[in-house]
């Protein structure tokens, strides 16, 4: 059997990337203009991958195409952040009931471990960033509906636009950690009803905090 050949990631992909990491890292600061020619002369591209990285982003949210004044990285009012709040906590305390129900053992000990992990890194705020993120994700993916996966990652992205993200006030990271506690408490219980709850007072003291 031959080799299958597969097509390298095209630019504008590998731009959109560049571009929603630079977001997420404020460099390019929520409600920002976005300076075409200069980031096109910096990647060395021209303006056509660049636009369509740009679209990209329009889809996911991240950002704002203006008529006639081209694209601004989104600006997340208290309105939206509520709305995204409200979703995610639909979307991901179903998910919570549906691994207490039908995870394996073997798939609730891969939870726990990346909630010792969790644990370990209240301390490094960046990397309680990466695996609170990763303990989330995971719990969808062994919830095994991807069209809520899908969902709930783009509402992430337009979570992370935040800028007075709630884990950066005094005493957020502990109260999350006692959150995700309780939720992998009732998974491992397997009350699927608990579960569900605790997830959504993890979502609904979430944006308390970042309000």
């Amino acid at each position: 059997m031959s080799a299958v050949s597969l097509a390298p990631r095209a630019l504008y992909e590998e731009v959109a990337e560049l571009l929603r990491q630079r977001i997420f890292n404020r460099e390019l600061a929520p409600g920002s203009w976005i300076d075409e020619v200069k980031l096109a002369q910096e990647y060395g591209i021209s303006r056509t991958p660049l636009r369509e990285a740009l679209k990209v982003l329009a889809t996911e949210g991240l950002v704002t195409m203006k008529v006639r004044r081209g694209a601004y990285v989104t600006e997340v009012s208290e309105q939206d952040l509520a709305e995204v709040y409200h979703l995610l906590a639909l979307l991901e305390s179903d998910a919570a009931a549906a691994v207490a129900t039908s995870a394996t053992e073997a798939q609730l000990k891969e939870l726990q471990k990346l909630h010792r992990e969790l644990e370990g890194a209240a301390k490094d705020r960046e990397r309680f960033f990466a695996l609170n993120e990763s303990f989330h994700m995971r719990l969808l993916e062994l919830a095994g509906n991807r069209w809520r996966n899908q969902m709930v990652a783009d509402l992430r992205k337009v979570m992370k636009l935040n800028r007075h993200n709630s884990l950066l006030k005094s005493g957020r990271i502990q109260e999350s950690l006692a959150e995700h506690r309780a939720v992998m408490d009732a998974l491992l219980q397997r009350d699927a009803g608990a579960a569900m709850r605790r997830m959504q007072e993890h979502f609904g003291n979430g944006l308390e905090a970042a309000a």
